[in-house]
């Protein structure tokens, strides 16, 4: 499929017309044709208001229709063959197994949620059946179902072009809930942007849905990212990326007439607690400085902060962690901008009284490259300074030595809202594991026990979230089958005559989903 640098708005691709941007390879730090065209306020305005007008019809497609959407989606995906692949890679420097492997998780994620649509739990489907002859008050008959929010606004993220951009985990769990779906393109990945919402478009016109469903704008952040949030037709954000970007989403968002959520998954330093019995594990550095630099350490799971209490076995970990990162070559960044903020980043860390500088990677002459780095302090200076708690987005992380139990836990206490937590521990080390964990459960959304946050699971159980400033709703995930949470609200139905009941509350149930019938769970 040629890329010619266009929008979708519903139906039509559209060469915005309020000036041009190109991609950027970031390997040679060089734009890459095509010019893609901006979106204008009546584009913008075209694509919300098609959302509205399909929104009513698509949020009533059957659970059948709209999982075949999903499938369909990933099928047109994958349809795109290796071009997909190719042009992700010229925008984004990573590797051809990592975004073959993006690839299939998007696929699977929109799987997923197909399946999701088609079991029906998600619909929360409940009724309460009339006691008339009830003393001393009779009940009505009561049913219970939840349904899409609106039209919602999903903003692509910047390190992951497939699985959380233009059909990724927000697009895919809104359009399962009956939300059609306006998604603003990053600017670091535009040709694959459109490539993919092409995909989309083709999969709604041979679905039969709405024209309105799905829309894909180019445009600055600051101006469309905004207005978008803005909007009256947008009843929910998406978004994946830096805090600052998502909470000046958030203050747009409340500040409407009518405020809509914000589920903005933003920044995160998911702390490592290395305990004295796992300090003795042989692969265990190793494995610390994989996952640190996976990716070019341009995970929002990365571990970037290792906290352990003073001992022999720790002076081993740092000198073998050392050895491991000192081999690691330097990685290209996602674009120009977040190579000079992690340079920054680096740079402002090191400049801190009480940070050490522990190891560095290999150096190179590629634009754009990231050279991992390990730094460490003491508790005390980190508790001092909350400059040393600023998320750096790439393969640095900071060690915290702590004298005691006590002191180690008061690091635990202290850290802010955090998407991962982990622990590595052996049988010795249960005693002080138990009284971290509560801790660990108020900060973090998900906490693993020995392995690192890197690598997130398409899964029902899985949870991408947690307090803020990790999100800006703690209740919420972006990843796993309960993403499509955010996207629906209960409707009650009072005594509503049975033609006019949705399928879902049907006394005869013909969807054969499970539903909560007078207090007990029937589940066909």
């Amino acid at each position: 499929m040629q890329i010619k640098g266009e929008m979708i708005i519903g139906r039509a691709a559209v060469l915005g017309k309020e000036g041009t941007v190109k991609a950027i390879d970031p390997s040679r730090n060089e734009q890459i044709e095509p010019a893609f065209g901006l979106a204008s306020s009546a584009e913008l305005e075209k694509a919300c208001t098609l959302a509205w007008q399909a929104f009513d019809r698509y949020r009533e497609t059957t659970p059948e229709q709209r999982a075949r959407f999903l499938e369909t989606i990933a099928d047109r995906i994958m349809d795109l063959g290796p071009s997909l692949v190719e042009r992700a890679m010229q925008e984004s420097g990573l590797p051809q197994g990592r975004l073959e492997g993006e690839r299939g998780r998007t696929c699977n994620q929109l799987r997923l949620f197909a399946k999701v649509v088609r079991d029906g739990r998600y619909l929360s489907a409940t009724l309460d059946s009339a006691l008339p002859d009830r003393a001393p008050a009779p009940r009505p008959d009561l049913r219970l179902r939840k349904i899409g929010l609106g039209p919602v606004a999903v903003f692509g993220a910047s390190n992951f072009p497939l699985a959380f951009s233009v059909a990724g985990g927000d697009t895919a769990s809104a359009l399962a809930a009956g939300c059609p779906v306006v998604v603003k393109a990053h600017s670091a990945h535009l040709g694959t942007s459109e490539l993919v919402a092409k995909a989309v478009q083709q999969a709604a016109i041979d679905c039969d849905m709405p024209e309105g469903v799905f829309s894909m704008l180019i445009g600055a952040g600051q101006t469309i990212g905004q207005n978008l949030v803005s909007h009256p037709h947008i009843k929910a954000v998406g978004f994946t990326g830096s805090r600052a970007g998502g909470i000046a989403l958030m203050k747009t968002a409340a500040a409407r007439p009518e405020p809509i959520p914000v589920y903005a998954e933003m920044s995160s330093i998911n702390p490592v607690f290395l305990l004295e019995g796992a300090l003795a594990g042989e692969k265990l550095p190793q494995q610390f400085a994989d996952s640190l630099t996976l990716g070019a350490g341009q995970f929002c799971t990365n571990p970037g902060l290792l906290i352990a209490i003073d001992s022999p076995a720790l002076d081993k970990f740092v000198q073998n962690a050392v050895t491991a990162l000192q081999a690691k070559g330097a990685a290209t960044m996602l674009t120009p901008g977040i190579h000079q903020a992690y340079n920054s980043g680096v740079a402002k860390l090191g400049a801190v009284e009480g940070v050490t500088l522990l190891a560095q990677g290999q150096t190179t002459d590629n634009p754009c490259s990231a050279v991992a780095a390990l730094y460490s302090t003491d508790a005390a200076t980190f508790l001092a300074k909350p400059e040393l708690e600023d998320e750096i987005f790439g393969p640095c992380s900071l060690l915290i030595r702590c004298h005691s139990e006590a002191q180690l836990i008061d690091v635990a206490e202290h850290v802010e809202g955090q998407l991962t937590a982990a622990v590595h521990a052996t049988g010795a080390d249960i005693g002080i594991a138990k009284k971290l964990l509560p801790t660990l459960e108020r900060k973090a959304g998900r906490i693993l026990f020995n392995g690192f946050g890197t690598g997130v699971e398409v899964a029902h159980a899985m949870v991408h979230g947690g307090p803020f400033p990790s999100t800006s709703d703690s209740r919420s995930t972006s990843v796993g089958a309960s993403a499509i949470d955010r996207f629906l609200r209960p409707v009650s139905y009072q005594d509503v005559p049975a033609e006019l009941l949705p399928a879902a509350l049907a006394s005869d149930n013909p969807l054969a989903i499970p539903r909560v019938v007078d207090g007990e769970l029937v589940l066909k």
